[in-house]
């Protein structure tokens, strides 16, 4: 019971963090250059998850799988959190979250061409179902500044989450969990700054406390602790529960979007939603037939 407890609070405090990362990040952005701030938060996360797996320092073999951290971190942190927060100068940031969480969808379909997954008849109609929530959500999903190209980086964001964590599963028996997590994360975060160094200037950067103590914050528990607790999830056997409960993240970016950030929900982005619940649920979730009895 107690390590049931556990895991509910674990999972909880996932989605709470993943969820506030969206409209915190939205808010930083008044302060700051995208690229930079991208490299900013995922370099101090990185770090803090250096620290944490120093004590299994055998098992980080850099100069067998430094091609594997590299690629990895190209896919999770450089191209994701990239194009996630120069999206969000375009988008608000509940309807680019949801957007981005078309991620499981795209993982069943990746799984199925690349891992030999089995494509069910059920996962085919979620997939489809998934695809007509956002464009459900796209078209009027919440009011505000709505540029198609914000659209746009919310779809590349979501395909390059779905394709990390693709490459991870197929690599995955060869590394370490924690130490690949570490890595991404620390490499992505240097090569963002040095894109961010070329692209944008350290002098638009307002060092006030509201974005010092925002960027910390999802450095520290967003990304450090974040990942620190999806890893412990998935060594605990809750893999399966973690990519079940996602689609609440969403929910919660919306929802602090709309208490923080003035944004207003429509009745689009309500109703895709809940179209791209059910298809996460008929993706992830396999219904059985009732068996038939007979009579004796």
């Amino acid at each position: 019971m107690r390590r049931h407890n556990k895991t509910i609070f674990l999972l909880a405090l996932l989605i709470l963090v993943w969820g506030i990362n969206w409209p915190l990040s939205k808010f930083a952005l008044q302060y700051t250059p995208p690229v930079l701030f991208a490299g900013l938060r995922a370099l101090i996360g990185g770090l803090l998850l250096v620290i944490v797996a120093l004590p299994k320092y055998k098992q980080l073999q850099f100069r067998r799988n430094w091609h594997v951290y590299l690629l990895s971190a190209l896919l999770s942190i450089v191209l994701y959190y990239g194009v996630q927060t120069i999206g969000l100068q375009y988008t608000p940031s509940g309807l680019f979250s949801a957007i981005v969480f078309l991620q499981p969808v795209l993982l069943g379909l990746f799984s199925w061409w690349w891992l030999g997954e089995r494509m069910t008849h059920q996962k085919m109609i979620g997939l489809i179902i998934g695809f007509v929530g956002v464009a459900t959500m796209s078209i009027g999903g919440m009011s505000g500044n709505i540029a198609p190209v914000g659209i746009l980086l919310a779809l590349v964001t979501a395909l390059t989450w779905a394709l990390g964590t693709v490459y991870v599963k197929k690599i995955g028996h060869r590394v370490d969990s924690l130490w690949l997590t570490a890595m991404q994360v620390t490499i992505g975060g240097i090569l963002l700054l040095a894109g961010g160094t070329e692209m944008e200037s350290w002098s638009d950067i307002t060092w006030n406390i509201p974005f010092i103590a925002d960027t910390v914050f999802i450095a520290v528990f967003v990304i450090a602790l974040g990942w620190f607790v999806y890893f412990k999830l998935i060594h605990e056997g809750e893999a399966s529960k973690v990519g079940s409960y996602t689609f609440l993240i969403p929910l919660v970016s919306i929802a602090a979007s709309v208490l923080f950030l003035n944004e207003h929900v429509s009745l689009n982005l309500v109703f895709g939603l809940l179209l791209i619940l059910a298809s996460i649920l008929l993706v992830n979730v396999r219904f059985r037939k009732a068996e038939k009895t007979t009579a004796a």
